[in-house]
């Protein structure tokens, strides 16, 4: 009886050791749980004000980048109408500062790109053919008629600027020749032996004191526009 008593008392003590045990490693999980919680907690906060921070970032340079847009903007306009006002002039300042008988000038221009500033008026000499008719079109749709030449010196510099056979504001009329703008022709340059019809040409090839020649209305040649200032 003593013997069996012994060993109930032995396995008693070995339940109750193992529930210790037990107990034990349930607190110790339990802490650790605990712990591990507030890390994750930790952590979440952590990421959550880094994000905060990242956004606050973004939105200073997004408000950087507008501000700095508005002033470039306004920097680019001011810079467009400096430019504008620096290239555009009276004729007589362009006089001035340039003198007569220049191309189209850089800096100071009263005429449209391509086109040359010569005696107070603007020239466009072409770079394609058409028939007079069509060349007297194609220059009044510019706001311009054909070349009215009424002065050597601007039959010189034309001559010299051309290097083709240029239509010209002439036309052969009731027996006369007559410019566009229905002036008489005070000064002719004409080739020897020109027969008096059709329309008029400025062979640039030729010297400036003679190289006006008539042509068929209907050929096609280059032209030249002019556009009074």
């Amino acid at each position: 009886m003593y013997i069996k008593f012994c060993r109930n008392y032995g396995e008693d003590k070995k339940d109750e050791a193992k529930e210790n045990l037990s107990s034990q490693l349930s607190v110790k999980l339990e802490e650790e749980g605990k712990e591990k919680g507030k890390q994750a907690v930790g952590n979440v906060s952590l990421y959550r004000v880094g994000c905060l921070v990242l956004a606050v970032l973004c939105l200073v340079l997004l408000l950087v980048v507008i501000v700095l847009s508005m002033k470039l903007q306004t920097v680019c306009s001011e810079g467009e109408v400096a430019d504008v006002q620096q290239s555009t002039c009276s004729f007589e300042q362009c006089q001035a500062r340039y003198g007569t008988g220049q191309g189209h000038v850089g800096g100071c221009s009263q005429c449209p790109p391509s086109w040359l500033t010569l005696e107070k008026s603007c020239y466009f000499l072409s770079r394609h053919r058409l028939s007079w008719e069509e060349s007297k079109s194609y220059c009044a749709e510019r706001g311009g008629t054909l070349a009215v030449i009424n002065s050597q010196k601007l039959q010189f510099l034309l001559s010299e600027h051309g290097n083709l056979m240029y239509w010209i504001g002439l036309i052969h009329k009731g027996n006369k020749w007559s410019w566009v703008n229905n002036d008489s022709v005070q000064k002719s340059y004409w080739e020897n032996n020109v027969t008096p019809a059709g329309c008029g040409v400025l062979n640039s090839r030729g010297p400036p004191e003679k190289n006006w020649l008539s042509h068929n209305c209907d050929n096609y040649t280059y032209f030249i526009c002019q556009l009074n200032i």
